[in-house]
């Protein structure tokens, strides 16, 4: 019994020093709420604080109107040899021990004031103290603050509803054993430690009840239905306890002569004598030491395998997470050299294929473009009204022979200059689509996660280059556009078919060279030279882009920065490398955390070897 409720004991240490008390960080894996735990549940003023001391032995816990406890007391007990002496630790203090527990009583009231303040406020950072003494069971207990519908002393009132949802947390946890305390002078009915219970754990399975004040109830009554199990059944039996009255606190009667006193009362009861093995303070202590045994015993195994679930997955984090980088320069510039290869690898993955994000620049090429060329408006601009003008202002004062050579070449050369747009529009969308790859391979590199300023160096030197790359596409497009301008395809016009009776005969008349037929034939043979080179460019843009962008960028998208790496000094590295606060944070946490469950881990193995 002394090793496995020890073991609970050392772990629930372990779990205060390193910052776990259940659910204060949902991030975390938390072993607390595994932890088979005593919780001592009761309203202000049932007699809560004198169950403790009575079940110690001793004065220790803080006393006064209004919410007393207002932080989690873990009450630690270690029966220790007879003859021994008494003493109680702190583990906020260290190995210091306090004899005194009038001073343990003051530390207490001090250490709450410490984090909730002067001004009554609650905190579930709890406080861890243990107990060493000849007259107690092993035994661990969380004394909480007491449920209250009143704030009093200048508190605000959201604290009736911040007890209670502290109080909560603790009773609807399934690991929870609750000791739920009521005075014998109070209506069951009304009571609000049964009350949350009874909402909790509806079939009595983890609760234990105890009745305080028996002494105190109006002569003629008596506590048997409720101590007999018929006024609320609980799988557990209900315990009664006296405590001491406030004349004995005043009169400062030790808890030895008050045990004493409350067994003799149970003993020459005329209502509970034969209940007097199964009441009192002292009872209660051995019931719930052996319950608490039993509880840890079952649940042993599934408490070692969440340990070695949760500590695989800290080291599994922890390794994404990355170690502190080194602070020699050379190891400095080694590892920053080391993640931009990282990011090069995300980055090429994402072009080829192994990540997606590439098949949008397909999709430029093979859809945007298309639909870009196709939308010109070559409707408007090679319609009979603008050829005609166009033809007339080619011809000037003097009609044209045989062909309006000029006026061709006018109308083709305004028509391809269309063509600067969607070809410029297909540089930018893939110059686009490249500048949101590397900002998600920047994302997604585990290795750049830690260093926000690294990760931004990367990305203003990534996007520059691929500022150039884009340069340099653009001003190739607009050549190829520029070159189909620049000459024409003769052969295109030489194959068109001859009309000799119009359009060919130097014979024909004037009026026959300036009929509508005429002008919608010159229109088709532009529109047929100009779906020509759509056609042409259609195919060479893509090529020109890919090559002048999407190589570019897989070849030597970091090559300039590269360049300026090697120059920096080993300030400037170790600035790069200045590690995102927030990442760092978290490795602390998954640190501490880790280190929690690799000391639960030995000290279940220590256990589980010597059983």
């Amino acid at each position: 019994m002394e090793s496995v409720i020890g073991l609970v004991n050392r772990i629930q240490k372990a779990c205060t020093v390193l910052g776990d008390y259940g659910d204060d960080n949902r991030s975390l894996p938390t072993l607390w709420n595994s932890l088979p735990t005593i919780v001592v549940l009761g309203g202000q003023s049932s007699g809560k604080s004198s169950v403790l001391e009575s079940i110690v032995g001793r004065d220790f816990l803080p006393r006064g109107s209004g919410i007393v406890t207002r932080r989690p007391l873990v009450l630690q007990l270690y029966k220790t040899d007879p003859g021994n002496e008494e003493y109680a630790q702190f583990l906020h203090i260290g190995d210091k021990k306090f004899t005194d527990f009038s001073i343990v009583r003051k530390e207490i009231q001090d250490e709450t004031d410490r984090v909730t303040g002067k001004i009554k406020q609650i905190s579930p950072q709890p406080i861890n103290l243990s107990i060493y003494s000849p007259n107690v069971v092993n035994l661990t207990l969380v004394d909480l603050p007491g449920l209250t519908k009143v704030a009093v002393e200048g508190q605000p009132e959201s604290i009736v509803q911040e007890i209670e949802n502290m109080v909560r947390s603790y009773v609807e946890k399934p690991n929870t054993i609750i000791l739920a305390i009521t005075p014998a002078n109070q209506d069951l009915a009304t009571s609000d430690a049964v009350k949350i219970a009874r909402e909790v754990d509806p079939a009595g399975e983890r609760t234990f009840g105890v009745l305080t004040k028996l002494d105190l109830m109006d002569k003629g009554t008596n506590a048997l239905d409720v101590l007999e199990g018929r006024s609320y059944r609980l799988q557990h039996p209900w315990v009664g306890i006296v405590n001491r009255s406030q004349a004995d606190i005043n009169r400062n009667v030790d808890m030895i002569s008050a045990r004493h006193k409350e067994r003799e009362f149970f003993a020459t009861s005329p209502e509970y004598g034969h209940l007097a093995g199964r009441m009192g303070s002292e009872y209660l202590a051995k019931l719930l030491s052996k319950h608490l045994e039993s509880v840890i015993k079952a649940r042993i195994s599934g408490i070692m395998s969440l340990v070695n679930k949760n500590t695989d997955e800290l080291e599994s984090e922890l390794s994404h997470l990355g170690r502190p980088v080194a602070v020699d320069s050379g190891a400095q510039l080694y590892t920053i050299l080391e993640f931009c290869r990282a990011f090069d690898r995300v980055f090429k993955e994402h072009l080829e294929g192994g990540r997606p994000g590439g098949d949008r620049i397909f999709g430029v090429f093979d859809y945007q473009l298309p639909v870009a060329l196709r939308k010109l408006p070559f409707d408007r601009h090679l319609s009979f009204q603008n050829i005609r003008k166009v033809v007339s202002e080619a011809d000037g004062y003097q009609p044209h022979l045989i062909a309006p050579e000029q006026a061709y070449r006018r109308l083709i050369e305004s028509s391809l200059n269309y063509f600067r747009g969607p070809a410029e529009a297909s540089v930018d969308a893939v110059h686009f689509i490249l500048k949101e790859l590397v900002r998600k391979s920047i994302g997604e590199t585990q290795e750049l996660r830690r260093f926000r300023t690294l990760q931004a160096d990367i990305l203003v030197a990534a996007n520059e280059a691929l500022e150039r790359f884009r340069d340099d596409s653009k001003k190739t497009v607009l050549r190829m556009v520029d070159m189909e301008s620049s000459y024409l395809t003769v052969d295109f016009f030489r194959k068109l078919p001859q009309e000799a009776e119009k359009g060919g005969n130097p014979n024909a008349s004037a009026a026959d060279r300036y009929n509508e037929g005429h002008f919608r034939r010159i229109g088709s043979n532009v529109s047929s030279y100009v779906s020509m080179v759509s056609d042409t460019l259609r195919n060479t843009i893509p090529k020109a882009v890919v090559h002048c962008q999407v190589r570019e960028a897989k070849r030597g998208l970091l090559d300039h920065f590269y360049t300026q790496l090697g120059k920096k000094e080993a300030r400037q590295l170790a600035q790069l490398l200045d590690e995102d606060p927030v990442l760092m944070e978290r490795r602390q946490q998954c640190s501490r955390r880790l280190e929690l469950y690799k000391a639960a881990r030995d000290e279940i193995d220590s256990v589980l070897w010597t059983r």
